[in-house]
């Protein structure tokens, strides 16, 4: 029997699989860079420090309303013109929160980071196209590969963050400039990415199911389900992490370390995900990442030294790995070609709804509930517990479901 995994993947998958690599280490330095800053940003423009990662917030929220239209463009335009613009949203948006940092207007600074969204949002799109032109065999493997690439995105941006933020007599606002930078040149390498744009659909072509039946479709729903919990859960405790850091007694230059500590957890795991998944199956792997993600918050809850933050902020981010690579296979498996732009942006538009809230919820818990960084940094953990089982309890009723229903 021919083990089909050894055999060779199409150039062209090779090569659009290598650009989306250098675009998620390249442009996705700038999402560590702005969760690392927006928060302390945010605590020193806002006039109420419960509203300190509302910027954070307005990032997810603009992911979140442009996920479905993206997903239209993509399908009606390609995947160049997508990522394409997506990057020069994200110059705009630094543009705009660097001009709010200068006038030092909070309202300026929140509609940057709303539209700075619109490139996390073509970023979350970099595996849905590494999966366009593989092989069934090749696509865990090739998400896995471009989220991979985060590995450098997470060196070079909080690096970037301790060299820009104290540059300028405005603090931070050196990091928008570099966030700018970093869009207009990183946005070249995607002429030379190589997937056809999607065909129109002639008139008797097949519709697809409506989005009800996609996300009614129980594989469907538990991976949607695993993915937003994944996600939202480690957005809820990244994003309090600098505040808790900083409030605790460390520097920002510690908060930046442990930030790539953290992203590189979130990465690494990518160059073996794929194969594991391939050797023991999806469910078993989104299982262990859900397991993981209560391991980070039971070692933050055990106090708010040093080596507590990096251990929880590792933890965290080998669980979001194994969590929401997992549930993205699952995903790309369980719709059919023709209905891809439909339940992508579904999917990516339900995925950063959550994180959207986890954001929002973050801000909340860490700065007004307790009196103290180390009180909110524990409420921040403990909110991870009924989502846990949620996501927990969906994946175990699926594999127990008779394979037949």
């Amino acid at each position: 029997m021919t083990d089909t995994a050894l055999l060779p993947v199409d150039t062209r998958t090779r090569r659009n699989v290598t650009i989306l690599v250098l675009a998620q280490a390249i442009l996705g330095a700038q999402m560590a860079m702005v969760f690392v800053v927006g928060g302390l940003a945010g605590q020193s423009l806002a006039s109420n420090v419960c509203f300190a990662t509302l910027p954070i917030s307005l990032i997810v929220l603009g992911s979140m309303l442009t996920a479905s239209p993206l997903a239209w463009f993509m399908q009606r335009f390609g995947r160049r013109a997508g990522f394409v613009l997506g990057a020069m949203a994200g110059a705009m948006g630094a543009g705009v929160s660097a001009y709010g940092l200068y006038l030092a207007s909070f309202p300026l600074f929140l509609l940057g980071s709303l539209i700075t969204g619109i490139y996390m949002s073509t970023q979350g799109f970099y595996r849905f196209a590494a999966t366009d032109t593989a092989s069934d065999d090749f696509r865990p493997k090739a998400i896995s590969y471009v989220l991979a690439g985060g590995l450098a995105s997470a060196i070079i941006g909080p690096q970037l963050v301790k060299v820009t933020s104290q540059a300028m007599v405005i603090p931070f606002l050196g990091t928008y400039f570099a966030v700018i930078a970093i869009n207009i040149l990183g946005s070249f390498l995607f002429l030379f990415l190589d997937i056809p744009k999607p065909p129109i659909p002639s008139e008797d072509a097949p519709r697809g199911r409506s989005r009800w039946e996609l996300i009614t479709t129980p594989r469907i729903a538990v991976a949607v389900i695993c993915a937003m919990v994944s996600y939202a859960l480690m957005n809820l405790v990244m994003t309090s992490t600098p505040l808790a850091v900083v409030g605790c007694g460390f520097t920002e230059g510690d908060a930046a370390d442990i930030v790539t500590g953290h992203v590189l957890a979130m990465f690494a795991p990518s160059f073996f995900t794929g194969h594991l998944i391939a050797r023991f199956g999806v469910e078993k792997i989104v299982g262990t990442g859900l397991v993981i993600l209560a391991a980070a918050g039971a070692v933050a809850l055990q106090g708010v030294d040093i080596s507590n933050f990096f251990i929880a902020l590792v933890l965290l981010g080998i669980g979001w790995n194994f969590g929401f690579i997992g549930a993205t296979t699952m995903l790309a498996g369980a719709h059919e070609p023709h209905e891809r732009g439909r339940m992508q942006g579904l999917n990516d538009l339900l995925v950063f709804g959550g994180v959207t809230v986890a954001s929002l919820a973050s801000g909340g818990l860490m700065n007004c509930s307790g009196g103290t960084a180390q009180a909110g940094w524990a409420s921040v953990n403990l909110a991870m517990a009924p989502f846990l089982a949620l996501a927990g309890g969906a994946l175990i009723w699926l594999v127990m479901r008779p394979k037949d229903a």
